[in-house]
């Protein structure tokens, strides 16, 4: 649960370390996440070139990856996992995958994310983390992919890292057994990171006029929102173990040679 400090990719992550039930942790070097990996150079990143990643799961949109592509370590798999398929599908893109574009207009920005609902649309978006089948998809293949030895260490991101991953980060750790602090700890965690990356923007936006709650509740991660991801989780399955089970279709083999692997 600590920031690995690396110059070429934003908003990077080892799981490691997290605290568990019973006073153990998470392995860590194993599973890594982060915002997407459109700027990663090893030879300037030796940070992250000695991390050995061997397989990267990318959970953004087409439009995301056409506009920047990942830059994959040598020999490393890339598996593309986009959570938000069926949802955009289904009609508009969500807010997480257009940050950039809304906050580029303050009057567009206030029209369609002012007055809470920036918050409501992020809260939609996460309900369909845990009931769409392309979010389905894309987290089983998370889970299976995080159990198996030969997949070495793994990096799993979106494009800022805090939203579609934060959700991976979640599923991933409650099944480890961390507790409801902790899952909420590491998932608030990566706000200081992704304002600073989202500075810039941050500041052109107010500067233009924009009110800088909407900037606030675009760009950062909050209680309600992982929140209203879990919420689904109980409405529809009951628990955590059940949604992974019968949402996800990870069977309980498979979730054990996780915590075989992850706990320490």
């Amino acid at each position: 649960m600590t920031a690995t400090p690396s110059t070429t990719v934003a908003n990077l992550r080892d799981l490691g370390g997290t605290p568990l039930a019973d006073g153990r942790t998470v392995r860590p070097g194993l599973v890594l996440r982060s915002g997407q990996l459109d700027r990663l150079d090893l030879d300037a990143d030796p940070v992250v070139a000695a991390l050995g990643v061997r397989t990267v799961i990318d959970f953004r949109t087409d439009a995301e990856r056409a506009d920047h592509p990942d830059r994959i370590p040598p020999g490393a798999r890339l598996l593309v996992g986009d959570v938000l398929a069926d949802k955009l599908s289904a009609g508009r893109m969500p807010a997480a995958a257009q940050l950039k574009d809304l906050m580029s207009d303050p009057a567009v920005a206030e029209e369609h994310l002012g007055g809470g609902k920036a918050q409501k649309l992020f809260a939609d978006t996460y309900r369909a983390f845990v009931n769409t089948g392309s979010a389905q998809a894309a987290y089983r293949t998370l889970l299976t992919e995080a159990a198996d030895a030969e997949a070495g260490p793994l990096l799993f991101h979106c494009t800022a890292g805090k939203d579609r991953t934060g959700w991976g980060a979640t599923v991933l750790l409650s099944l480890l057994g961390a507790d409801d602090e902790t899952l909420m700890d590491e998932y608030l965690s990566v706000n200081p990171a992704v304002r600073q990356a989202f500075a810039p923007m941050i500041e052109g936006f107010t500067a233009a006029g924009g009110d800088p709650d909407i900037a606030l509740a675009l760009i950062g991660v909050f209680p309600s929102y992982l929140g209203a991801a879990l919420d689904e989780v109980e409405i529809r399955y009951g628990s955590m173990e059940k949604y992974v089970r019968e949402g996800l279709g990870v069977p309980d083999e498979t979730v054990r040679a996780l915590r075989d692997r992850l706990v320490a």
